[in-house]
Protein backbone atom coordinates (compact mmCIF):
# COMPACT_ATOMS: atom_id res chain seq x y z
CA UNK A 1 0.00 0.00 0.00
CA UNK A 2 1.21 3.61 -0.78
CA UNK A 3 1.53 6.03 1.02
CA UNK A 4 -1.08 9.12 1.21
CA UNK A 5 -3.33 6.32 -0.36
CA UNK A 6 -5.22 4.88 2.44
CA UNK A 7 -7.75 6.59 5.18
CA UNK A 8 -6.44 9.20 3.90
CA UNK A 9 -9.00 8.63 0.72
CA UNK A 10 -12.26 10.01 3.11
CA UNK A 11 -11.76 13.44 2.52
CA UNK A 12 -10.02 13.18 -1.03
CA UNK A 13 -12.97 10.95 -1.89
CA UNK A 14 -14.60 14.03 -3.84
CA UNK A 15 -11.00 15.28 -5.24
CA UNK A 16 -10.33 12.01 -7.36
CA UNK A 17 -13.23 13.02 -9.06
CA UNK A 18 -12.46 16.69 -9.64
CA UNK A 19 -12.05 19.27 -12.49
CA UNK A 20 -10.79 22.29 -12.31
CA UNK A 21 -13.54 25.25 -11.72
CA UNK A 22 -13.82 28.56 -13.84
CA UNK A 23 -14.43 31.11 -11.76
CA UNK A 24 -17.65 32.07 -13.03
CA UNK A 25 -19.18 28.95 -11.97
CA UNK A 26 -22.42 28.73 -9.94
CA UNK A 27 -21.85 28.92 -5.82
CA UNK A 28 -22.90 25.95 -3.23
CA UNK A 29 -26.27 24.98 -3.31
CA UNK A 30 -28.02 25.72 -0.10
CA UNK A 31 -29.79 23.23 2.27
CA UNK A 32 -32.71 21.65 0.10
CA UNK A 33 -36.14 22.64 2.70
CA UNK A 34 -36.89 21.23 5.46
CA UNK A 35 -32.88 19.66 5.73
CA UNK A 36 -30.91 19.99 9.14
CA UNK A 37 -27.53 18.91 9.73
CA UNK A 38 -27.25 16.96 12.92
CA UNK A 39 -26.61 19.13 16.04
CA UNK A 40 -24.61 16.77 17.93
CA UNK A 41 -23.50 13.27 16.56
CA UNK A 42 -20.76 10.68 16.33
CA UNK A 43 -20.20 8.12 13.45
CA UNK A 44 -17.85 5.65 13.69
CA UNK A 45 -16.53 3.34 10.20
CA UNK A 46 -14.52 0.65 9.83
CA UNK A 47 -12.14 0.53 6.58
CA UNK A 48 -10.97 -2.44 4.91
CA UNK A 49 -8.83 -1.94 2.58
CA UNK A 50 -9.34 -5.31 -0.22
CA UNK A 51 -10.44 -8.39 1.83
CA UNK A 52 -8.79 -6.98 5.58
CA UNK A 53 -9.75 -4.96 7.99
CA UNK A 54 -7.23 -1.94 7.62
CA UNK A 55 -8.50 0.82 9.94
CA UNK A 56 -11.59 2.69 11.82
CA UNK A 57 -12.53 6.36 11.09
CA UNK A 58 -14.51 8.03 13.33
CA UNK A 59 -16.42 11.53 12.71
CA UNK A 60 -17.85 13.96 15.37
CA UNK A 61 -20.76 16.83 14.74
CA UNK A 62 -21.14 19.97 16.94
CA UNK A 63 -22.54 23.30 16.53
CA UNK A 64 -22.73 26.42 17.96
CA UNK A 65 -24.88 28.97 16.86
CA UNK A 66 -25.24 28.85 12.86
CA UNK A 67 -21.55 26.74 12.75
CA UNK A 68 -21.22 23.43 12.24
CA UNK A 69 -17.95 22.01 13.16
CA UNK A 70 -16.90 18.09 11.93
CA UNK A 71 -13.81 16.37 13.52
CA UNK A 72 -12.44 13.31 12.03
CA UNK A 73 -10.08 10.33 13.11
CA UNK A 74 -8.72 7.81 11.08
CA UNK A 75 -6.07 5.27 12.19
CA UNK A 76 -4.97 1.85 11.29
CA UNK A 77 -5.01 -1.12 12.77
CA UNK A 78 -3.63 -4.95 13.17
CA UNK A 79 -1.20 -6.19 10.30
CA UNK A 80 -2.23 -3.13 7.90
CA UNK A 81 -0.76 -0.48 10.92
CA UNK A 82 2.34 -2.84 10.89
CA UNK A 83 2.90 -1.89 7.15
CA UNK A 84 1.58 1.71 7.24
CA UNK A 85 1.01 3.65 10.59
CA UNK A 86 -1.59 5.92 9.60
CA UNK A 87 -2.96 8.16 12.54
CA UNK A 88 -4.86 11.55 10.66
CA UNK A 89 -6.97 14.19 12.26
CA UNK A 90 -9.23 16.17 10.05
CA UNK A 91 -11.53 19.70 11.29
CA UNK A 92 -13.88 21.51 9.55
CA UNK A 93 -16.62 23.88 10.17
CA UNK A 94 -19.61 25.99 7.97
CA UNK A 95 -22.61 27.75 7.89
CA UNK A 96 -25.75 25.32 8.66
CA UNK A 97 -27.68 27.29 6.40
CA UNK A 98 -26.41 27.94 3.50
CA UNK A 99 -23.23 25.56 3.43
CA UNK A 100 -20.23 27.33 3.27
CA UNK A 101 -17.21 26.06 4.78
CA UNK A 102 -15.11 28.45 6.74
CA UNK A 103 -12.01 26.28 6.79
CA UNK A 104 -10.52 22.79 6.86
CA UNK A 105 -7.58 21.88 8.85
CA UNK A 106 -5.29 18.59 9.08
CA UNK A 107 -2.54 16.98 10.62
CA UNK A 108 -1.22 13.37 8.60
CA UNK A 109 0.95 10.96 9.86
CA UNK A 110 1.20 8.33 7.46
CA UNK A 111 4.45 6.07 8.05
CA UNK A 112 6.84 8.92 7.56
CA UNK A 113 5.06 11.39 5.67
CA UNK A 114 3.62 13.60 8.65
CA UNK A 115 2.03 17.32 7.12
CA UNK A 116 0.19 19.79 9.02
CA UNK A 117 -2.09 21.92 7.10
CA UNK A 118 -4.92 24.47 7.66
CA UNK A 119 -7.22 26.32 4.82
CA UNK A 120 -9.58 29.30 5.33
CA UNK A 121 -11.74 30.64 3.39
CA UNK A 122 -11.91 34.17 2.89
CA UNK A 123 -15.13 35.03 1.17
CA UNK A 124 -14.77 39.07 1.84
CA UNK A 125 -11.50 39.07 -0.02
CA UNK A 126 -13.00 36.01 -2.40
CA UNK A 127 -9.58 33.96 -1.71
CA UNK A 128 -8.52 31.05 -0.05
CA UNK A 129 -5.59 30.70 2.58
CA UNK A 130 -3.30 27.65 3.12
CA UNK A 131 -0.59 27.39 5.24
CA UNK A 132 1.35 24.14 5.52
CA UNK A 133 4.41 22.57 7.21
CA UNK A 134 6.16 19.72 6.54
CA UNK A 135 6.63 17.50 10.02
CA UNK A 136 9.65 15.86 9.39
CA UNK A 137 11.50 18.40 7.66
CA UNK A 138 10.23 21.47 9.01
CA UNK A 139 9.68 23.24 5.44
CA UNK A 140 6.83 25.26 5.05
CA UNK A 141 4.58 26.30 2.46
CA UNK A 142 1.65 29.25 1.93
CA UNK A 143 -0.72 29.57 -0.77
CA UNK A 144 -3.13 31.62 -1.71
CA UNK A 145 -5.96 31.02 -4.76
CA UNK A 146 -8.90 33.00 -5.68
CA UNK A 147 -12.47 31.62 -4.84
CA UNK A 148 -15.60 32.24 -6.70
CA UNK A 149 -17.69 32.53 -3.48
CA UNK A 150 -20.01 29.98 -1.26
CA UNK A 151 -17.83 26.57 -1.35
CA UNK A 152 -17.56 23.26 0.25
CA UNK A 153 -14.70 21.59 1.47
CA UNK A 154 -12.98 17.69 0.76
CA UNK A 155 -14.46 16.63 4.93
CA UNK A 156 -17.58 18.98 4.88
CA UNK A 157 -18.48 17.90 0.98
CA UNK A 158 -19.15 14.46 1.90
CA UNK A 159 -21.92 15.45 4.02
CA UNK A 160 -23.69 18.91 2.38
CA UNK A 161 -23.92 16.61 -0.49
CA UNK A 162 -26.74 14.59 2.13
CA UNK A 163 -27.84 17.85 2.43
CA UNK A 164 -29.34 18.20 -1.57
CA UNK A 165 -32.13 16.31 -3.03
CA UNK A 166 -31.28 13.06 -4.37
CA UNK A 167 -32.88 11.92 -7.21
CA UNK A 168 -32.04 9.17 -9.32
CA UNK A 169 -31.15 10.21 -13.02
CA UNK A 170 -30.61 13.84 -11.71
CA UNK A 171 -26.64 15.35 -11.48
CA UNK A 172 -25.77 17.81 -9.37
CA UNK A 173 -22.08 20.04 -8.90
CA UNK A 174 -20.73 21.04 -6.15
CA UNK A 175 -17.58 23.84 -6.15
CA UNK A 176 -15.08 22.36 -3.46
CA UNK A 177 -12.22 24.71 -1.95
CA UNK A 178 -8.79 22.38 -2.27
CA UNK A 179 -5.22 23.23 -0.99
CA UNK A 180 -4.52 25.28 -3.85
CA UNK A 181 -7.55 26.02 -5.80
CA UNK A 182 -11.30 25.17 -7.07
CA UNK A 183 -12.22 22.04 -8.40
CA UNK A 184 -15.96 21.06 -9.43
CA UNK A 185 -17.27 17.86 -8.42
CA UNK A 186 -20.18 16.15 -10.26
CA UNK A 187 -22.16 14.02 -8.26
CA UNK A 188 -24.12 11.49 -10.31
CA UNK A 189 -26.82 9.81 -8.57
CA UNK A 190 -26.97 6.53 -10.09
CA UNK A 191 -30.08 4.08 -8.59
CA UNK A 192 -31.44 2.26 -5.48
CA UNK A 193 -29.15 -0.23 -3.43
CA UNK A 194 -29.76 -2.28 -0.63
CA UNK A 195 -26.35 -2.03 1.64
CA UNK A 196 -25.96 -4.48 4.43
CA UNK A 197 -23.38 -2.83 6.93
CA UNK A 198 -22.27 -4.12 11.02
CA UNK A 199 -24.67 -1.86 12.15
CA UNK A 200 -27.41 -2.95 10.22
CA UNK A 201 -28.85 -3.34 6.05
CA UNK A 202 -29.88 -0.29 4.76
CA UNK A 203 -32.23 0.67 1.76
CA UNK A 204 -29.80 4.19 0.08
CA UNK A 205 -29.17 5.92 -3.06
CA UNK A 206 -25.76 4.63 -4.68
CA UNK A 207 -24.06 8.56 -6.03
CA UNK A 208 -20.75 8.63 -8.02
CA UNK A 209 -18.69 11.50 -8.48
CA UNK A 210 -17.45 11.56 -11.74
CA UNK A 211 -15.61 14.08 -13.99
CA UNK A 212 -14.93 13.92 -17.79
CA UNK A 213 -11.62 14.91 -17.05
CA UNK A 214 -8.90 14.90 -14.33
CA UNK A 215 -7.19 13.08 -12.13
CA UNK A 216 -9.80 10.65 -11.71
CA UNK A 217 -9.21 9.47 -15.74
CA UNK A 218 -8.07 5.91 -16.03
CA UNK A 219 -7.58 5.93 -12.00
CA UNK A 220 -10.57 4.57 -10.77
CA UNK A 221 -13.94 5.04 -9.32
CA UNK A 222 -15.72 5.70 -6.28
CA UNK A 223 -19.04 5.59 -4.89
CA UNK A 224 -20.96 6.49 -1.51
CA UNK A 225 -24.32 5.27 -0.35
CA UNK A 226 -26.93 7.43 1.77
CA UNK A 227 -29.82 6.37 3.30
CA UNK A 228 -32.83 6.40 1.00
CA UNK A 229 -34.36 8.87 3.97
CA UNK A 230 -34.79 12.34 4.94
CA UNK A 231 -31.63 12.30 6.71
CA UNK A 232 -29.19 10.84 3.64
CA UNK A 233 -26.91 9.22 5.67
CA UNK A 234 -23.56 7.94 4.46
CA UNK A 235 -23.76 3.95 5.47
CA UNK A 236 -20.67 3.30 3.15
CA UNK A 237 -18.09 4.75 1.11
CA UNK A 238 -15.93 3.04 -1.23
CA UNK A 239 -12.86 3.93 -3.81
CA UNK A 240 -11.85 1.74 -6.07
CA UNK A 241 -8.46 1.92 -7.23
CA UNK A 242 -5.54 0.70 -9.25
CA UNK A 243 -4.05 -0.44 -6.14
CA UNK A 244 -6.83 -1.99 -4.13
CA UNK A 245 -10.54 -1.09 -3.10
CA UNK A 246 -10.66 0.74 0.16
CA UNK A 247 -14.12 0.58 1.55
CA UNK A 248 -15.62 2.39 4.39
CA UNK A 249 -18.96 0.47 6.39
CA UNK A 250 -20.68 2.75 9.41
CA UNK A 251 -20.69 0.72 12.61
CA UNK A 252 -21.80 3.09 14.68
CA UNK A 253 -24.28 6.54 14.96
CA UNK A 254 -24.79 7.59 18.31
CA UNK A 255 -26.16 11.06 19.43
CA UNK A 256 -23.55 12.42 21.71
Amino acid sequence: MKTRTYLFALVSIFALGAVVCAQGADPLAPPRPGFSFPKKETLTYSVDWRVFPAGEAVIHFDTKGNREHITANAYTIGAINLLLHVNDHFESSFNRKRGCSYDFDKQTVEGRRQFDSTLQLDYAQSKSIMNQKNMVSGQTKRVESPIPGCLTDLLSGIFYAASQPLVIGHNFVMPVADAQRTVAVTMKVEGYEQVRTPLGTFKTIRVQPTADAGVVKNRGNIWIWYTDDKRHLPVQMRARLFWGTITFQLTGDQNN
